[in-house]
């Protein structure tokens, strides 16, 4: 996710500037306060990132450029890498924003996922050992 290392930090950052709740991103984009929040958390166990609809509506509701909420290098002679994919800006987007928003889905946790894990990290060292087993690791 190379490109939303900093997202957190720089939707909180805009969210302030523009003076913004956590709610009013979250109505922006048709989510939960608590999805925002998971989207600035700091710490990366906690974090959780948009889809590409939530992305673009946080992009044109806020008028913000897609590259202030990005990682992106000034150096890349017009082209944009995302995992996965490769396009250039003459290159159909809906295509692209397509590929991304599989990508996206394919690494981000699901509800059960996020709490079947996080029940994972507080549970003791014996108990995690056990589950590894039952896992076949």
């Amino acid at each position: 996710m190379r490109y939303l290392q900093s997202f957190n930090r720089r939707l909180r950052r805009i969210r302030e500037q523009d003076q913004l709740s956590l709610m009013d991103v979250a109505d922006m984009c048709g989510v939960s306060e608590a999805c925002v929040r998971s989207w600035e958390a700091t710490e990366a166990r906690q974090r959780s990132y948009p889809g590409v609809s939530e992305l673009l509506d946080l992009c044109f509701k806020t008028e913000t450029p897609l590259e202030r909420l990005l990682d992106m290098d000034d150096g890349e002679d017009g082209q944009l890498e995302l995992p996965g994919l490769t396009f250039s800006t003459s290159d159909d987007l809906s295509v692209a924003l397509n590929a991304l928003e599989e990508e996206l889905s394919r690494v981000q946790l699901s509800d059960e996922e996020a709490e079947l894990l996080r029940r994972f990290r507080k549970t003791n060292a014996d108990n995690r050992r056990m589950v590894v087993q039952l896992l076949g690791g």
